[in-house]
């Protein structure tokens, strides 16, 4: 199996698996709610996941703003920090705030996104270093102060380790997180 069709698989599994087992399971109205009075909510996690991959895709490899500021003001967090969602502790101000179908639609574009650019996507570009601290503060106006741990962790990184990781890995393991919060609500 060559490489773009093992990562347009394991994209599209990703994606089957958060809607089919979370997001078309799960009334929208619960997703907000904390499983056990704590953790993390699936709306929480609906954001965070999407947030990465968008900023992942959109911001460090492809070098334009994130699909994420389009949204903002539909999802209810035109007000908020641009950092909203990216933390893996739960905001419940943020998490509250999410309109349920302006998320859907931002995790559907988002989704949309990658699998365009998985379907384009030349082995040649997997070794490109882009300049993420550049990217991550001047297209989608992120604080590398504020955000030490995130310009720390994905500084000086392939785009081959932004798809296995943000994009696949971080995702795969916040679905598992969020099917776990539905098998406890």
């Amino acid at each position: 199996m060559d490489l773009q069709a093992w990562l347009l698989d394991a994209h599209t599994d990703l994606r089957r698996r958060l809607f089919g087992a979370v997001v078309d399971l799960v009334p929208a109205e619960r997703w907000d709610e904390q499983a056990d009075g704590g953790g993390s909510s699936i709306a929480w996690l609906l954001l965070h996941l999407a947030r990465h991959q968008d900023l992942a895709l959109t911001t460090v490899i492809r070098n334009k703003p994130p699909l994420y500021l389009a949204h903002a003001p539909a999802l209810g967090l035109g007000d908020r920090p641009v950092s909203s969602g990216l933390g893996e502790r739960e905001q419940r101000d943020v998490s509250t705030a999410l309109d349920p179908a302006a998320l859907v639609a931002y995790v559907t574009a988002t989704f949309d996104a990658t699998e365009r650019w998985l379907k384009r996507l030349s082995a040649m570009a997997m070794a490109v270093v882009p300049d993420t601290p550049r990217r991550l503060q001047g297209r989608a106006g992120l604080d590398p102060v504020e955000l030490d741990w995130l310009f720390g962790m994905w500084g000086g990184h392939t785009v081959d380790w932004f798809v296995q990781w943000p994009i696949l890995g971080h995702g795969q393991a916040h679905v598992g997180e969020a099917i776990a919060v539905r098998h406890r609500m």
